[in-house]
């Protein structure tokens, strides 16, 4: 065969070849285009659904039409907005798939004077105006049977409750009928109405963001303090710093935890939300307590150096503050559903709690303090840091912050209904006076006791800023998510749970952390030991002082000159080892920082080169 036929044959060969494999790359394309295929790569897996999830979507009692507004039409909209938008669109996907028919998903595009966009502003989505003037949508409602339920707009910020907010949503349009809560409380969690005062009108107040949450999925009932009676329809009671829960109002919550209800108790020693005008006491109601079998040590909080939290002083320096307790995973209990995925929570000023002997019910921790822990007077949170620091003596055990209580109760009231005030009159009850009292639980109940108030404040687990003229919230610690997980573990919804504590707020870096906690405990001795020295120094100055006469006490003696002398040389000596322990640790903590450096921008390079050497030493022994 001539040379000529040859290079013919070579180039049809090759150019059949091209061909066949852009018809094999057509092809493959062509059907994966027709397949749902993902994978997750996130280690918590984000973007698949939970079990909670295929629990609640396998019991779905009616079928379930979501309709999703979203404005593709526009141009303008940022970058990452249309990359969320379709991810939750893809997420979407996930439970028309599991949901096996009983789920279908619609997806709008409302163009201006359109019809979807009447169905938009019709199901209550709300529409942002960009810088462009392009009004955008990125909302969704869910429809089954007669009932509705909307995201007027999806927060991007929130994309790990994602899950959560969309699985709540197909649960609430299951049924026409909510739970009831019950809520009695001694701080404005419901909000305020504007107000006329004496130095000029008084701004209302937004009910506060956990009490929104919870008027997503429940019926709020608002107890009031002149209450004797708790709703016996409610499913749940609450009882949030009950500073000023009545003798009556108390009995009332006694006998319904007797009549089987379910509890969570918000007690604190001291309350920074609370208005100082209403006296230092905090909130706990011992007589419950003791009859649960706990207690909480009025007026005590407790400060722990390894759950310190780092804060600003009056100074505008950071310091590590240990009655802000920023509690980290070993200190929740992983056996329980409650606590078992959460990951960090933060509990201003909070109490503990300890468990009586020969109590009548099951006590469990869920919350825990460390080791290094101490009681100290509640007030000293308006100490110097320092000052606490010098005095703190870690007492070498845990303290329980928050525990939860499960059996059959037995009544804090023994003699029965309370009387009236003395000095006050007897007033119209709002019960049967006839009613039959109960002494002990007719049926098992559980309750659940958290040392501390002021984690639900907002400004104490999230952060709040406007987008495009909608309030974003941020939420960053798990103080939400322990209440809500709570609240749906005790009225019988726990499949949300697993859904809502995914996800991971924050990657700290626990190296480091551990670096400076075992640095600062060190420092911590060497600075009480300083102390100790000084206050024996001081001490035996006086006692040399005490043993001069009169004519001798301006004059310095020579023991008094020696010992001045030896305190001097050993505060010296002392300092220069403090020097030394935190040259020390900064040394530690920056040779970690500049490893991680290192592997960050170097290692992939490194791995790449080494790979480019082997690769071209094996293809010359090869030739």
């Amino acid at each position: 065969m001539s040379d000529g036929k040859k290079r013919i044959r070579k180039t049809a060969f090759s150019a059949g070849s091209a061909v066949l494999v852009l018809l094999i790359v057509v092809l493959v394309n062509t059907l994966l285009a027709r397949t749902t295929l993902r994978w997750d790569a996130t280690e918590d897996n984000l973007y698949s659904l939970s079990d909670g999830t295929r629990t609640i979507l396998a019991d779905m009692d009616q079928d379930v039409v979501i309709k999703v507004f979203y404005s593709k039409h526009v141009p303008t909209v940022p970058s990452h907005i249309k990359t969320f938008a379709q991810r939750v669109i893809d997420f979407l996907s996930e439970y028309e798939h599991y949901g096996k028919g009983r789920i279908k998903v619609e997806i709008y595009d409302p163009k201006p004077d359109s019809e979807e966009e009447e169905w938009a502003i019709k199901y209550g989505m709300k529409g942002v105006s960009l810088p462009s003037g392009d009004p955008v949508y990125l909302g969704l409602v869910a429809l089954s049977a007669d009932q509705e339920a909307a995201m007027p707009f999806i927060d991007p910020t929130q994309e790990t409750r994602l899950e959560y907010d969309l699985t709540r949503l197909i649960a609430r349009v299951q049924t026409a009928e909510r739970m009831k809560i019950a809520v009695f409380s001694g701080l404005p969690v419901f909000g305020s109405a504007p107000n006329m005062m004496m130095g000029g009108p008084r701004q209302g107040q937004a009910p506060w963001f956990f009490i929104q949450e919870l008027k997503k999925t429940y019926d709020l009932i608002q107890v009031q303090a002149a209450a004797d009676t708790i709703d016996p329809a409610a499913k749940l009671l609450i009882l949030f710093h009950p500073k000023t829960m009545s003798d009556k109002l108390a009995f009332a919550v006694d006998q319904y935890i007797l009549g089987g209800g379910n509890a969570i108790v918000f007690a604190d020693p001291l309350s920074l939300m609370d208005d100082p005008r209403m006296g230092p006491e905090g909130s706990i109601p011992d007589k419950l307590f003791k009859a649960w079998g706990i207690s909480m040590p009025t007026g005590k909080a407790v400060a722990d150096y390894t759950f310190a939290t780092r804060l600003r002083n009056r100074e505008n320096q950071v310091e590590n503050n240990p009655m802000w307790l920023s509690v980290q995973a070993d200190g929740f209990n992983g056996d329980d559903l409650i606590t078992a995925n959460l990951e960090s929570m933060l509990l201003p000023v909070g109490g503990a709690i300890d468990i009586l002997p020969d109590g009548p019910c099951t006590i469990e921790p869920l919350i825990h303090s460390s080791p290094n822990n101490e009681l100290v007077d509640a007030f000293s949170h308006n100490q110097d840091v320092s000052a606490l620091r010098r005095q703190f003596k870690p007492s070498g055990t845990a303290r329980n912050l928050a525990v939860r209580i499960s059996g059959t109760f037995k009544t804090a009231f023994p003699d029965g209904r309370p009387g009236p005030p003395e000095g006050t009159a007897e007033e119209t009850p709002q019960t049967d006076p006839g009613a039959p009292v109960l002494k002990t639980g007719k049926s098992p109940s559980v309750v659940v006791v958290v040392a501390d108030s002021d984690l639900l404040y907002d400004g104490y687990y999230l952060s709040q800023q406007n987008f495009l003229g909608f309030n974003i919230s941020n939420v960053f610690n798990d103080n939400l998510n322990f209440m809500l997980n709570s609240c749906e573990m005790l009225t019988g919804n726990p499949a949300l749970i697993g859904i809502r504590s995914r996800g991971t707020f924050e990657r700290p870096f626990t190296r480091v952390q551990a670096l400076e906690r075992k640095a600062q405990d060190r420092w911590l001795d060497q600075e009480q030991a300083l102390e100790r020295q000084v206050e024996a120094t001081n001490e035996k100055l006086h006692m040399l002082e005490q043993q001069k006469d009169a004519s001798q006490r301006a004059i310095l003696s020579e023991e008094q000159e020696q010992e001045i002398a030896r305190f001097q040389e050993e505060k010296l000596k002392i300092n220069k080892e403090l020097k030394v322990v935190r040259r020390n640790l900064r040394a530690e903590i920056e040779q970690l920082g500049t490893m991680v450096k290192f592997i960050n921008i170097f290692l992939v390079p490194i791995l790449i080169a080494m790979g480019g050497i082997i690769f071209a030493i094996t293809r010359k022994r090869k030739a």
